[in-house]
């Protein structure tokens, strides 16, 4: 059986029903150990005080921001070679969730830059490219919901997400591109000498995987609730005719 058979629209709905509650049941109890441990069970860091403990929401959140725009990118390049509804849908269904992440980061940051920094923002190439990429973000919601057309609306938002990249990439690499921003270095990596001290590492891993089960479930169940509202389009229009 070839793997494109799954994208298909009643297979995709098939195999998916059963995952959800899994992946939610299983997002949930990533998050509830994760920020349990980390705000309640770690010590405060010898420079940055508790406010360092802000690193389980704002790690995370960042992440998955540019990992989802990466992985609308995927989407959208399936769509454009292959023509597949479903890899369509599904980087439409990602983007509020991945818009959603990346206000969270933004926010979290401002929060934890005050203190660090002595103010909420600052033009930092990271932080002004990630500013720049909640904007693509928008952006391209904004033209899914203008064209009524999908399959042209599909074409023209993928086009976007390549451009989007971009500053996808600049915002997760910034800091070694520029040294001179205020940003601190990666928090993971792997190189272990980068990484952060284990009494905060292995929190934010169980952080880290409760964010990514969490968007694993959301794209699902938005790419679902689309699969239906184009169906519920085309009997519409055949109603019309």
């Amino acid at each position: 059986m070839s793997l494109w058979e799954y994208a298909n629209p009643k297979k995709f709905m098939g195999w998916t029903g059963p995952i959800l509650p899994w992946a939610f049941g299983a997002a949930g109890l990533c998050l509830v150990v994760g920020l349990f441990w980390g705000f309640f069970l770690t010590p405060d860091d010898f420079r940055q005080g508790s406010t360092v403990k802000i690193i389980y929401l704002h790690v995370p959140a960042a992440l998955m921001a540019i990992n989802a725009w990466m992985m609308m990118l995927v989407a959208s390049l399936i769509w454009l070679v292959r023509r597949h509804h479903v890899s369509a849908l599904a980087a439409k269904a990602a983007a509020p969730v991945g818009i959603t992440m990346t206000l969270i980061a933004l926010m979290t940051g401002a929060i934890w830059g005050q203190p660090m920094w002595g103010t909420y923002w600052a033009w930092d190439p990271r932080l002004t490219s990630f500013l720049i990429l909640f904007l693509f973000y928008l952006g391209y919601m904004a033209l899914w919901a203008a064209i009524d057309d999908p399959d042209t609306a599909a074409d023209l938002t993928s086009v976007l997400c390549m451009v989007g990249s971009v500053f996808a990439l600049l915002s997760r690499y910034a800091v070694n591109f520029w040294n001179q921003g205020l940003h601190q270095g990666a928090s993971l990596s792997l190189d272990k000498e980068e990484n952060v001290s284990d009494v905060f590492f292995f929190p934010l891993l169980v952080c880290i995987a409760g964010f990514v089960l969490l968007f694993f479930a959301l794209v699902l169940l938005r790419t679902r609730t689309e699969i239906r509202a184009r169906r519920v389009r085309a009997l519409q229009l055949s109603e019309v005719r």
